[in-house]
């Protein structure tokens, strides 16, 4: 499923570049998430989400892949080091292809995804998880188990 999503092409991580068959293996859920260092909400949702992800990163059923919309590298380094999950690497072409996919038109946006199934669980998960915090995430998890 990583790679019909993904392809095969390595994703960034803070440890190097990783395969996305590998970068997913444990987990049940992927989140998709679109996002720019100069979008207020964005500045916003990201370290709320960071700090939900943390708490959650033991078990390694979440997995996410950050979709930089940022327009240079500095900035897209300043902010994904921001972040502790993987990313798409800067100007990468699977972000036009996954943002067509899932109908972005507007950051940020969190798609959630059953690994397993590619299934879309929720298309709009930065204000499910605003709104709901940690229980958002657990209830994805409920769906795929």
């Amino acid at each position: 499923m990583a790679e019909e999503l993904l392809g095969t092409a390595e994703l960034t991580s803070k440890s190097g570049p990783v395969l996305p068959s590998n970068a997913f293996e444990s987990a049940k859920i992927v989140g998709i998430y679109f996002s720019m260092h100069n979008c207020p909400p964005c500045r916003q949702f990201t370290p709320v989400f960071a700090e939900l992800y943390n708490e959650l990163a033991g078990d390694k059923t979440l997995e996410v892949v950050f979709c930089s919309g940022d327009k240079d590298i500095e900035t897209y380094n300043e902010y994904y080091g921001e972040m502790p999950w993987l990313a798409l690497p800067f100007k990468d072409a699977r972000m036009a292809a996954l943002a067509k996919k899932y109908d972005v038109r507007g950051v940020p946006r969190l798609v959630i995804i059953n690994k397993a199934t590619g299934e879309v669980l929720e298309q709009n998960g930065v204000q499910k998880l605003m709104m709901e915090g940690p229980s958002a995430i657990e209830e994805y998890l409920a769906k795929v188990k």
